[in-house]
Formats: C-alpha cells, sequence, structure tokens
C-alpha cells in the first residue's frame, strides 16, 4: 500500500500502479493521461478518484500523484519528483534474430526486466519470421509498447531503445561503440563467462535464431570482433538463450 505521508524517496512504488506519461511532468501539475493508457487505467486496473499512483515520463526519476478525475480521461495531481534510478550499471544491447510466431513479445519483456539497455531485433538465414516495410514498422511500433509495459511493471523510469529490425549483414556492417564487449553466443564453442574479464564499457550480446546461425554467419560476425562464448553443454531455445546469458551477465558483472 502506498503510504503518503512518507518522504517521496522512501515511499514502495512496486506496491502501486506505475504509468508512463510521456510529456513534460512537473511537481504540482495536473496532468491527463494520453487516450490509450487512460483506457487501461479505467477499465482494466479499474481506478477510481483519490488512487494513488506513479508516473514516469521515461526520462528519469518518477513523480508520485493522486486520480483527481476518472470518468472520460484520467486525470492526476502530481506530487514531488523522486530522483530514483533502477538502471542496470551495464549498458548491455541484446542483439536478438527473430524467433518465430510471438515469441519475441516474451523476449522483450523479459529483457527489459532482466534491465537491457537497447534491443536490436535482426533477420538471418535461419530466421522462420520475415517481416519488412510496413508489417516490420508495425510489430517494432508494438515491441516498443510491450517495453514500456514491462517498464511500468518492473519499476524503470528510463525506457530501454527498441530499435528496428535489420538484416544480419547490414548489422554486423555498423562500426562497433568504442572499447565494446561483443558477444556471440554459440552452442558448440566459445568461452564461459566467468572466465571474461569485466567489461571495461557496454557490451552487446548476439543471439541466433532457431537453428542458430550458419557457419557463414558466425564467421562474419567473428571477424568484426565478436567472441564467442557458451552458456554449457545444453542447447537452448532461442528465445531462452539471450535471457539467460543476460541474467549470468548481470550476475557477474551488474547488480544481481
Amino acid at each position: 500500500m502506498f503510504i503518503s505521508s512518507l518522504p517521496p524517496a522512501k515511499y514502495n512504488a512496486y506496491v502501486i500502479t506505475r504509468l508512463y506519461c510521456p510529456g513534460d511532468l512537473a511537481s504540482g501539475r495536473s496532468v491527463c493521461l494520453p487516450p490509450e493508457a487512460a483506457h487501461h487505467a479505467l477499465r482494466v486496473l479499474r481506478l477510481r478518484v483519490g488512487d494513488e499512483l506513479v508516473l514516469f515520463n521515461g526520462q528519469g526519476g518518477e513523480y508520485p500523484g493522486r486520480v483527481t478525475e476518472a470518468a472520460r480521461t484520467l486525470r492526476v495531481e502530481l506530487s514531488d519528483w523522486c530522483d530514483v534510478e533502477r538502471e542496470a550499471p551495464l549498458a548491455l544491447t541484446l542483439a536478438q534474430a527473430l524467433p518465430a510466431g510471438d515469441k519475441m513479445d516474451w523476449v522483450v519483456q523479459k529483457a527489459v526486466e532482466l534491465g537491457v539497455t537497447a534491443i536490436q531485433p535482426l533477420q538471418a538465414k535461419r530466421s522462420v519470421l520475415r517481416l519488412a516495410g510496413e508489417r516490420a514498422d508495425k510489430r517494432t511500433a508494438h515491441w516498443r509498447l510491450v517495453a514500456v509495459a514491462a517498464c511500468e511493471q518492473c519499476g524503470r523510469n528510463r525506457l530501454p531503445e527498441i530499435r528496428p529490425i535489420l538484416d544480419l549483414p547490414h548489422y554486423l556492417a555498423q562500426p562497433a561503440d568504442e572499447n565494446a564487449t561483443r558477444l556471440l553466443l554459440s552452442p558448440q564453442h566459445g568461452a564461459h563467462l566467468p572466465d571474461l574479464p569485466r567489461p571495461a564499457a557496454a557490451m552487446t550480446l548476439l543471439i541466433g535464431p532457431e537453428g542458430g546461425f550458419d557457419a557463414s554467419e558466425e564467421s562474419a560476425a567473428l571477424s568484426v570482433g565478436f567472441q564467442a562464448v557458451t552458456l554449457g553443454p545444453r542447447v537452448l531455445r532461442t528465445e531462452t538463450a539471450g535471457l539467460a546469458a543476460m541474467a549470468a551477465i548481470m550476475a557477474l558483472w551488474g547488480d544481481f
């Protein structure tokens, strides 16, 4: 239960509703939620006048507030801004070859909960799901909404970047961040994560599709600076592999 008499920095944001509200937020301001967010708050969460919640705009920090109108729209009166950050200390990008069906929704949701900084969807030779043009744009927009919902749930106040879908060769041709650690998860061979040095800067984790990358794709990744790593003798599904590796990375060098 939210206890409004506590100092702003000490309330428990996990036990009350958190909603993303893009735009300018300020202490003492009365704001209306965007239509989709208001519909969800009113029809699904059943918020009513007097209910307390937290709003964030994705730029860092959050605002406790109280519902003052809950009819056709939802209006919230904001309290003092709370300088709360729940970002992982390691900037981690998940470069994920597209899994079949709607499994990417689950990957995005769980990666956000684990602390991912950015997600780069990729199409590889063995990718079952193929998206281009308007279909690709719509799916990317959908994944961004999944990421927003995951931030609302897990307490993050900054939105991870969900990048447009790229073909693997196009992605590999892009320059790497300076001093970045680039890891290719391979079921056949590679170093074990605990044997690697602590990353000096950002890290990228490259995950293949169902069936994995073919030999030429793996060679291309290694040739541009990726290092092969393994999670052991068992072959994990594509939607499991990246998340398992992320959890291990956060345990080694993050905030687990």
